[in-house]
C-alpha cells in the first residue's frame, strides 16, 4: 500500500448547498469554516469534501459528450425503502432521471443538486 484514502472531493459551484444536501443524505457531520470548501465526517472520521470552483459545468447522465466523471452508490435496503428514499432525496432537491426496473434489486439514478449522477441502491425484499 502506498497511501490510504484521505477522503472524496467533488467540484461544484456551491460547496455549502451541495454539503448540506448530502448532509441530509448520509447524517454526517457538517464544517462549512471556509465556504470555497466544506467537508462531511463521518461518525468513523471518513470525509467528503466539496470544493468550489468557477464555470462549473455539469455531467449530463448519459451524454457521451458531457460525461459523469464519477458517481455515488447509496445502499438503502429493500425495493420498498427506495420508494421513500426517493421521496426524501427529491424534497431535498435530487432530480430523478432512470429507473433500472429491477423487481427484487436495482437501482434508480438521480443527479444531486448540482448535476452530478448518484443511485440509490436497493436489494431483495
Amino acid at each position: 500500500m502506498i497511501a490510504t484514502l484521505q477522503c472524496t472531493v467533488i467540484d461544484c459551484p456551491d460547496p455549502a448547498a451541495l454539503a448540506a444536501f448530502y448532509e441530509r443524505v448520509l447524517g454526517w457531520r457538517l464544517n462549512a469554516a471556509d465556504p470555497t470548501w466544506v467537508t462531511l465526517t463521518s461518525p468513523q472520521g471518513q470525509q467528503f469534501a466539496f470544493q468550489q470552483v468557477a464555470n462549473y459545468q455539469p455531467p449530463r447522465w448519459p451524454d457521451p459528450a458531457h460525461p459523469q466523471q464519477f458517481h455515488l452508490d447509496f445502499e438503502v435496503g429493500t425495493r420498498q425503502d427506495v420508494e421513500q428514499a426517493q421521496r426524501e432525496v427529491e424534497a431535498l432537491g435530487a432530480t430523478f432521471l432512470h429507473d433500472s426496473g429491477g423487481a427484487r434489486a436495482g437501482f434508480r439514478v438521480f443527479t444531486d443538486p448540482a448535476g452530478h449522477p448518484f443511485c440509490l441502491c436497493y436489494g431483495q425484499g
